[in-house]
């Protein structure tokens, strides 16, 4: 596993970066991810945006992903169904992704992403993602 590759893609990807979703653990074939929420992540009803749910759920579980695969491969999403529970709200969301299924090609993974409030642990979504491995010379053709 190469847990720099890992910790870059948080780094790398702008959009990520921008909207503040940090890797907390990395292990083979897992990530544990966070995110402090301000008013910017939330929607007009003042709950956490459902675009941030799918964005830490999709991410964490490409990462997750790229701690499986060689360091000339990448991951991309093909595919990912996601459920919202209930509302999200909270100070700090997480994420935990892990992989369930690992090819040679495809990967599979599920991610989990909730928050702590009131010492009580709240699921608010659930995904399944599908990720391609694609060799770093190729990933763009």
């Amino acid at each position: 596993m190469n847990k720099e590759k890992v910790l870059a893609l948080f780094e790398d990807a702008n959009f990520i970066k921008k909207i503040g979703i940090k890797p907390v653990r990395v292990k083979e074939g897992s990530v544990k991810t966070k995110l402090d929420i301000n008013h910017f992540h939330l929607q007009q009803h003042q709950f956490i945006h459902a675009a941030v749910l799918t964005a830490i759920a999709d991410h964490s579980a490409g990462a997750a992903g790229t701690t499986l695969i060689n360091d000339d491969e990448e991951v991309l999403t093909v595919e990912f169904k996601i459920n919202f529970l209930r509302p999200a709200f909270g100070k700090t969301l997480y994420c935990d992704a892990k992989v369930i299924r690992a090819g040679k090609m495809i990967l599979v993974a599920e991610s989990e992403v909730y928050s702590r409030e009131y010492g009580k642990q709240k699921m608010f979504a659930k995904a399944l993602v599908t990720l391609a491995v694609v060799k770093k010379s190729k990933i763009l053709q």
